[in-house]
């Protein structure tokens, strides 16, 4: 497991991963317009900066991750 192979098959593996997750989001029709999302329209100009999805995603993350390590032990 020590040959650079590996990690270009993971790092292949995790971007396909990736990938497959971003195609799947779109089927979630209120992520990304929740309340507290920021969104400023003005003529010629959109500013788009989603605040509490990013808040609701980084708690999850950090949820899976706190279980998987949980487990690991």
């Amino acid at each position: 497991m020590d040959h650079p192979g590996w990690m270009l098959v993971g790092l292949g593996l995790l971007l396909a991963l990736a990938g497959l997750l971003w195609l799947a989001m779109s089927s979630v029709p209120w992520l990304g317009r929740l309340p507290g999302d920021i969104v400023i329209e003005r003529e010629h100009f959109r500013f788009y900066f989603p605040l509490a999805t990013s808040l609701l995603l980084s708690l999850l993350l950090t949820g899976l991750l706190w279980l998987l390590r949980q487990f690991s032990r």
